[in-house]
């Protein structure tokens, strides 16, 4: 059932591509993941300091016939990093890498302020891809596949080159569980991250 809701959502969120008036473009840039491991016990992890993140993906925008809004739809693929700790159950500790890619789709309402600014919120549907700690002796994870968020932030647009700084807030919890391995408890992974990004319209 989750994966036909985020099938509408991209159904709906790029039909808009057929439409009179709709800007297209690429975009990338940097993503900070804080309190990216929640909800679980320090004698199973520790840490979970966050590293800098990425995104790459494309953006479409369409005017509103309300008050000047657009709706601006976008289609990234995002990459996060944190350093943790993991106790085993034998008592020995691994520091280690976790890892999460995930598709995100951000259908985002805004209005241009003074001609070149833009200020933005809306719901972000994420489709995780794949979620893992770097060594192999912390076993394998797996985690929900769908979660929303909310995204809001602003920008600025010069030309075709525009630059925006946003906070995503997980509404739900992603769940995360080892495999395989009793003894460890399972943990919350939601997605909490303020992003910078810039876009380029083609």
């Amino acid at each position: 059932m989750k994966k036909v809701i985020l099938v509408l959502c991209c159904a709906f969120a790029f039909s808009f591509a057929s439409k009179a008036q709709i800007q297209f473009g690429v975009k990338g840039g940097i993503n900070y993941n804080s309190e990216s491991i929640q909800e679980v016990s320090e004698d199973v992890i520790e840490g979970a300091d966050s590293r800098t993140g990425y995104h790459a993906g494309i953006w479409l925008r369409g005017k509103l016939p309300i008050l000047g809004l657009y709706i601006r739809p976008e289609l990234i693929y995002t990459n996060l990093e944190s350093d943790a700790t993991v106790s085993l159950p034998n008592s020995s500790q691994i520091a280690t890498t976790y890892s999460l890619q995930k598709i995100d789709l951000p259908i985002l309402i805004g209005k241009k302020i003074f001609g070149f600014g833009n200020i933005f919120v809306g719901p972000s549907f994420q489709y995780i891809l794949d979620a893992d700690f770097a060594f192999s002796e912390v076993p394998d994870v797996e985690t929900d596949d769908i979660t929303v968020g909310l995204q809001f932030g602003a920008g600025v647009e010069f030309g075709r080159i525009g630059i925006d700084v946003r906070y995503e807030r997980g509404f739900s919890d992603v769940e995360s569980r080892f495999v395989g391995q009793s003894g460890l408890d399972n943990f919350d992974t939601r997605v909490n991250q303020i992003i910078i990004g810039l876009s380029l319209k083609i």
